[in-house]
């Protein structure tokens, strides 16, 4: 007996890293899910695994920058299994993070524009479309992914990390505006976890680096926030909601000189 069994669940940016670990680890525990990305072909091969293995699912296309796109992702999860009940709001713009997304002085005002419109409007959008279906089904569960990056300051990303914690406050809006509903939203705020997106910062010397700087033995990886994930979009949170769940091995929980006094 899974944990989300029965229940309908959309996650978006689920052909790889982060949302496909989700997308798997939900499924497995029961859900029918939607399986959305912009990379459609990804989607379905993560749509087949998940078949594969038992469970039920099917591949969507989404772009988050798109408003109908994002409508017709829900149209989808409602005609397809008849509701919905957990929306994972997992894509972002992470392309423009890793190229475009430069320091304050140097920023191009056209890259926080399209940052913006994916990863907050498009996550609102999302929502709007989802609420509607939940309430119909006497509740559900939003989890959005924001990130520690919406949560302290860094040395790169900035439209990025302001828009992470957009989501933040996003979260706190709709979990008071329509928890008396049923309607639970809550937001995880991944750290540095090890993904194709991430590969290249996750060896040498940076992945050193990283690792000093948190509590765990190991850094992140996808399963890590897919189980939370699981946790917040099942019955057994059914009291959590506004919260945002760090999911980052440590890394600010503790004074920014743990790790130079460890070595000392």
């Amino acid at each position: 007996m899974g944990r989300l069994d029965d229940k309908i669940a959309i996650v978006t940016g689920a052909a790889s890293g982060i949302g496909a670990a989700t997308a798997r680890r939900v499924a497995a525990e029961g859900a029918h899910t939607v399986v959305a990305d912009l990379n459609l072909d990804g989607a379905k091969a993560v749509t087949e695994e998940i078949r594969a293995a038992g469970g039920s699912a099917t591949a969507v296309p989404v772009d988050l920058g798109d408003i109908e796109s994002v409508r017709a992702m829900a149209d989808a999860a409602i005609q397809t299994y008849g509701g919905l009940d957990v929306l994972h709001n997992n894509a972002a713009a992470t392309h423009l993070a890793a190229r475009k997304d430069l320091a304050v002085v140097e920023a191009d005002p056209a890259v926080w524009d399209d940052t913006m419109r994916i990863n907050l409007r498009g996550t609102m959008v999302a929502i709007q479309a989802a609420v509607p279906h939940m309430v119909a089904r006497g509740g559900g569960s939003i989890i959005n992914t924001s990130s520690g990056a919406g949560l302290a300051g860094d040395l790169r990303n900035p439209a990025y990390g302001a828009s992470k914690a957009a989501l933040i406050n996003l979260t706190q809006y709709v979990a008071t505006q329509y928890g008396k509903q049923g309607v639970r939203c809550n937001a995880i705020a991944p750290g540095f976890i090890v993904t194709p997106a991430s590969s290249g910062s996750a060896h040498g010397a940076i992945r050193e680096a990283m690792l000093r700087h948190h509590l765990t033995p190991r850094l992140g990886e996808p399963e890590d926030v897919a189980s939370a994930v699981v946790f917040l979009a099942s019955d057994e949170s059914a009291f959590i909601t506004g919260h945002t769940l760090r999911v980052d091995g440590g890394l600010l929980a503790h004074q920014p000189y743990v790790a130079d006094l460890r070595d000392a």
